[in-house]
């Protein structure tokens, strides 16, 4: 039987290789991506993304983009009155289950998984590992040619110079020993510009690195297609 896939859709690296996962399954229509935006700003939340590069990662995966736009901060309960809604809307469409990038935080798997409860779709975690096979992950990501810059770091867990970096085998051998290897615990998160998921690689500039409360957060900018170069160090 086959699975019509919505994929919630971060901008990130593990958003990204999801997608590509979820298309190696004969079984599974990756029908597609569910951005949460922060509707003062239009970006993503916790990434820091604008909706702009977002649409542009929608379109060189050749996928629908729905989005739900929220305060921020968001109330937990209208976070959740507003994912339920926007099940509700995707099943109306044919949709079976709703997948999430999530990697071994158990918490948070059961949280989502609740929330999708008499929804009408089920809860997929095509990722989901130990934080023992985090390594083995971010280095298959990277080998596979994803390509993927961090846009969002933790100021206590990361220092400024993190942000803007790109997510290779470099930044891996730089990261503190307590730093899981994919960011899964929040040390940081992502904005994947190219990989075997897009048709073609999405162009951004990075632009200044800014202080938001505990967090660096890297502005982005939309440039054509030229993809995101190197950061000189």
């Amino acid at each position: 039987m086959r699975r019509n896939v919505l994929l919630s859709w971060s901008s990130g690296k593990d958003s990204a290789w999801t997608l590509h996962v979820l298309r190696q399954q004969p079984d599974v229509a990756v029908c597609g991506l569910l951005t949460t935006l922060e509707e003062e700003s239009g970006r993503v939340t916790a990434h820091g993304v604008r909706r702009e590069l977002v649409e542009a990662q929608a379109d060189a995966a050749g996928l629908p983009l729905q989005t739900m736009r929220l305060p921020y901060p968001c109330p937990n309960p209208l976070y959740e009155a507003a994912m339920r809604e926007a099940v509700r809307s995707a099943c109306r469409r044919g949709i079976t289950h709703l997948a999430f990038g999530d990697l071994f935080l158990e918490d948070i798997r059961d949280y989502r998984t609740q929330l999708l409860s008499g929804s009408g779709a089920s809860a997929l975690f095509p990722l989901w590992c130990s934080p023992q096979e985090t390594p083995e992950l971010a280095g298959r990501m990277i080998s596979s040619g994803l390509r993927s810059v961090l846009t969002s770091v933790d100021s206590k867990q990361l220092g400024q110079d993190f942000a803007g970096r790109l997510f290779d085998e470099a930044l891996l051998s730089d990261l503190p020993p307590q730093v899981d290897p994919c960011g899964e615990r929040g040390e940081f998160h992502s904005f994947c510009f190219d990989g075997p998921m897009f048709a073609s690689p999405i162009g951004a500039d990075v632009g200044r690195t800014a202080r938001q409360g505990d967090r660096w957060i890297v502005d982005l900018s939309p440039v054509g297609r030229r993809p995101i170069p190197p950061r000189a160090d």
